[in-house]
């Protein structure tokens, strides 16, 4: 049994996670990030599963335009007349070589440390990013061995977009520049690969190595086999024991690549040291979990820049996603407001308010630096529920009044009176937007022009956030502008009570999921009504609360989060696999998503009145996604998505920024209420 020791905030843990197969080692993977977006990932085997795996992925304009730089190395350690490869890798056909069955333990703090014994000699492999650049230090920590030994790295490049794979005939160009070697492909669009190592001597050695295999890729329905280049060899022979240093690090401008500096490895560990101290709230100083979770949300937490300055954004996940505005601000109450970065918060609700228009908000920039994307008919009205939270968590009237009203008002005038894609208030006061054509809430899923959850019309936790956010509206204005506060007291009144005739489905004793423009009703049991009682403003009655939550905890609950459909429904997929068809079909037709546990666990507290039972049972339904957390899948992160069947596997993205909010956001409310 293998071992994975914590140690974060000065206090250490041992957890035993997994068994000794390289099946198991190539299903957990690891993470690490920087404040540009770029990130260093791969598996606890060392072997990379997916085309995203690479020791340094860094971003050309943060945090867009990631590029796979260097992808992975070939270890090589001689001593007492034996040679023993620190690397895993799977071709097509084969693992190896298989370094992976020298592996005693994995040890994770401020990086990612791989412990071998090598003969009874203790090696260690210790992997960080810079906090601040795109860069990252390998260190081989020889410490343990008394005798000399020669050591050996072949770097293998890939220098390519991330969402791509590389294959032989690429033309890469090298030069040196004073003691470091300076590698850019030929088209000069994808950066300044810069390697440097004090220690070890480098001889030119080009050659590509073929048919690297991402199983991960492979099940996804992608391609994934993918050529590697490499420039040459590194070596030495260390003559006493000491550590070996290795660098590699991605620049845009060629003239900063050609000018790198070596940095002093001691200064990027403090540099990190000092970041985690930054991040941990006093709270989480006192308490493990809470300490990791906080490190977890901060890996989501990246810059931006915006009109040249630079700005905090959220990104929804790793290893594809960047910044979504719907995830941002689902996802902002647990990763910013729960760990007390009120600046942060601010930040980021800023920008996202300079970047209104037509009443809505962006629900994405774009992967390539290109202009925003304006598709959604709820990440508007996220915001404005966003902006309400950061006014209960602080009280900070000024900021909310001077800066984000203006945003706050002008979207829901925008939705009231009509903006794309035929969102508006209908005549009931209720929210109505898309066709069968548009796929606009968060269940949006379509491939090949099939929409596979066409949720158009009036959906149910549109409607919930558009009676929020009048509710809180008549609230804020309520002291101040008694006209305003009664204009919008009566909006939110008429759409409270139209939103319970229109939803409510007597039969099933829960909401329907959405009413299509013509009149007919989709009573399809779905996760979307929870959003009726979490709300900080429900418009049902105590009953119907709880009638939804019943509902919702019978069909939809999983130990991983909700289903996004009841097991019942003829629609209803458990698995997800396959190519890009059959994954989209179904991501939102049954695929459970962890985040949703935040509303739930929110919901079932408050209809049961936070009572002692209801906390510890909200524990103990928080629980297997802690597990989860603490290794299951990424360590120290949790996946996008899980198989709506048993045993619930996790896919999608392996480290998902809602889901750790969520899950970040009721464990306080758990810890506060026990």
């Amino acid at each position: 049994m293998l071992t994975l020791k914590h140690a974060v905030a000065g206090k250490s843990q041992e957890t035993p996670i997994w068994g000794e197969s390289i099946s198991e080692l190539l299903e957990r993977e690891w993470l690490l990030t920087n404040s540009r977006g770029g990130f260093s990932s791969g598996t606890l085997a060392g072997c990379n599963t997916r085309r995203y795996h690479a020791l340094l992925t860094g971003t050309l304009t943060p945090p867009a335009n990631r590029i796979v730089s260097l992808s992975n190395c070939l270890e090589t350690i001689r001593f007492d007349g034996r040679e023993h490869i620190l690397s895993t890798f799977e071709f097509d056909g084969a693992i190896t070589p298989r370094g992976h069955n020298n592996l005693t333990h994995i040890e994770r703090d401020t990086g990612i440390h791989f412990v071998f014994d090598l003969d009874g000699k203790t090696v260690k492999r210790s992997i960080y990013l810079n906090p601040d650049m795109d860069q990252v230090a390998i260190v081989y920590d020889l410490s343990q061995l008394e005798q000399p030994a020669e050591f050996e790295l072949r770097p293998l490049i890939a220098l390519r977009d991330f969402h791509a794979v590389l294959r032989e005939g690429a033309q890469f160009q090298t030069h040196w520049a004073n003691s470091h070697l300076v590698i850019r492909d030929a088209s000069g669009m994808t950066g300044n690969l810069v390697l440097s190592c004090e220690n070890m001597q480098f001889d030119e050695s080009q050659q590509w190595w073929y048919n690297f295999l991402y199983r991960k890729d492979r099940e996804r329905g992608q391609e994934y086999l993918e050529d590697l280049w490499s420039p040459g060899v590194y070596s030495c022979t260390q003559e006493k024991p000491g550590k070996i240093v290795f660098w590699a690090s991605l620049s845009k401008d060629p003239i900063v690549a050609d000018n790198f500096v070596q940095p002093e490895l001691e200064g990027v560990l403090d540099a990190l040291s000092i970041k985690q101290h930054d991040i941990l709230s006093d709270e989480a100083e006192r308490d493990q979990t809470l300490a990791e979770l906080h490190l977890a949300a901060d890996q989501f937490v990246v810059e931006r820049l915006v009109n040249d300055k630079p700005s905090i954004t959220l990104l929804a996940g790793y290893p594809w996603f960047l910044d979504w505005g719907r995830d941002a601000f689902i996802a902002l109450p647990g990763l910013l407001l729960s760990t007390e970065r009120l600046d942060d918060a601010k930040n980021v609700l800023e920008t996202f308010a300079h970047a209104v228009s037509e009443g809505m908000v962006p629900n994405r920039f774009d992967d390539y630096g290109g202009e925003p994307h304006y598709n959604s008919i709820d990440a508007s009205l996220w915001f404005v529920n966003a902006c309400f939270e950061y006014l209960r968590a602080t009280n900070d009237r000024d900021f909310f009044a001077s800066v984000l009203l203006d945003a706050v008002l002008e979207i829901v005038e925008g939705y009231r009176n009509g903006t794309r894609f035929g969102i508006h208030s209908d005549e009931d006061a209720l929210l109505c937007g898309g066709d069968e054509k548009t796929q606009l809430t968060w269940m949006d899923a379509k491939c090949g022009g099939i929409a596979f959850t066409p949720r158009y019309g009036k959906a149910v936790e549109v409607n919930a956030l558009w009676y929020n956010a009048l509710c809180s509206l008549a609230e804020f204005f309520r002291d101040s502008n008694q006209e305003r506060g009664e204009f919008f007291g009566n909006l939110a009144e008429t759409a409270g009570e139209n939103f319970e005739s229109v939803f409510w489905n007597e039969s099933l004793n829960c909401l329907n999921d959405c009413i299509l423009p013509d009149g007919k009703t989709d009573a399809s049991l779905r996760p979307n009504q929870i959003y009726a009682v979490s709300l900080f403003f429900s418009p049902l009655d105590t009953e119907k609360q709880k009638a939804v939550v019943n509902a919702v905890e019978r069909e939809l609950w999983t130990p991983y989060g909700l289903r996004t459909l009841a097991p019942e429904d003829s629609r209803y997929k458990g698995t997800y696999e396959g190519d890009q068809m059959q994954r989209d079909c179904a991501y939102h037709q049954g695929t459970v998503w962890p985040h949703l546990i935040g509303p739930f666990l929110e919901a079932y507290l408050k209809v049961n009145d936070f009572s002692k039972e209801s906390v510890e049972t909200a524990g103990k339904y928080l629980q297997p996604l802690m597990d989860h957390f603490n290794g299951s899948g990424c360590i120290g992160s949790i996946s996008e998505i899980f198989d709506g069947d048993e045993p619930h596997a996790p896919r999608g993205c392996f480290a998902q920024g809602w889901a750790v909010a969520e899950v970040l956001r009721l464990y306080k409310i758990i810890r506060r209420h026990s």
